[in-house]
This record gives structure tokens, sequence and C-alpha cells, in this order.
């Protein structure tokens, strides 16, 4: 049910940029987009378990109860983020929502952070 699940995402993000032009997003200034970009942070919502528990179960359980994760590797280890949010507020509505989803399912064993994305450069 799982791979399931996993493939109609998969599918239905692939559909996501149909019928868009590439040279529409190319007539755009790169300078005027980075100023916005840099000028707000942003945050994520971390999402891990305490107990090792397989990245792609824990993805495919966010991707079913509606929370579009992102699989990030930084220095080595694997991190599970929900985001991104362009207010800390955001971020604690969304992850009031985890927990409450988390708490229905009975998953005591998963914990979620509210964690600030760096600043690209």
């Amino acid at each position: 049910m799982r791979k399931m699940v996993l493939v109609i995402a998969v599918l239905a993000l692939a559909g996501c940029g149909e019928g868009k032009s590439v040279d529409a997003q190319k007539s755009q200034p790169a300078a005027a987009a980075a100023p916005a970009v840099a000028s707000a942070p942003q945050w994520d919502l971390e999402v891990r378990g305490e107990t090792t528990q397989a990245v792609s179960d824990l993805s495919g359980w966010l991707i079913e109860h509606a929370f579009v994760s992102n699989v990030v590797t930084e220095n080595g280890k694997t991190r599970i983020l929900v985001g991104p949010f362009s207010s800390k507020a955001e971020a604690e509505a969304r992850q009031a929502d985890l927990n409450a989803a988390l708490a229905r399912a009975k998953k005591m064993n998963i914990e979620s952070l509210i964690v600030e994305r760096p600043a690209a450069q």
C-alpha cells in the first residue's frame, strides 16, 4: 500500500510543471529574486524517531497523512524535513497538526523539532 501511495505521489509531482514554458521562467531577472530569498529566514520541521526507523517508512507515513517531506543528507546524516515555512508561527501550527496526527496514530516514538533553514549562499 505504501509503495502505491509513493508511486501516486511521484506521478502527481511529475505532472506539476505540465504546460509551463521554460522561457517564461528564464525571463525573470535573477537579481530581483535573490533579495527576497535572503531577507526572510525560513523554518522547517525536522521529524525523527527516538528509535532507529527506516527513512522510507517515516517519510511514507508522512505522505499518507498529508505532510510533504524532504529527505536531506547533511554531513553523512539523513534528516527528514517538512517545510519550508515563511514564519516560525506557521511552523509551530504545522507542528501542532503533526503532533496531533502522531497521537491519533499512537506513534509515541517520533518527535518533531522546529529548525531554522540555513540561508542560501
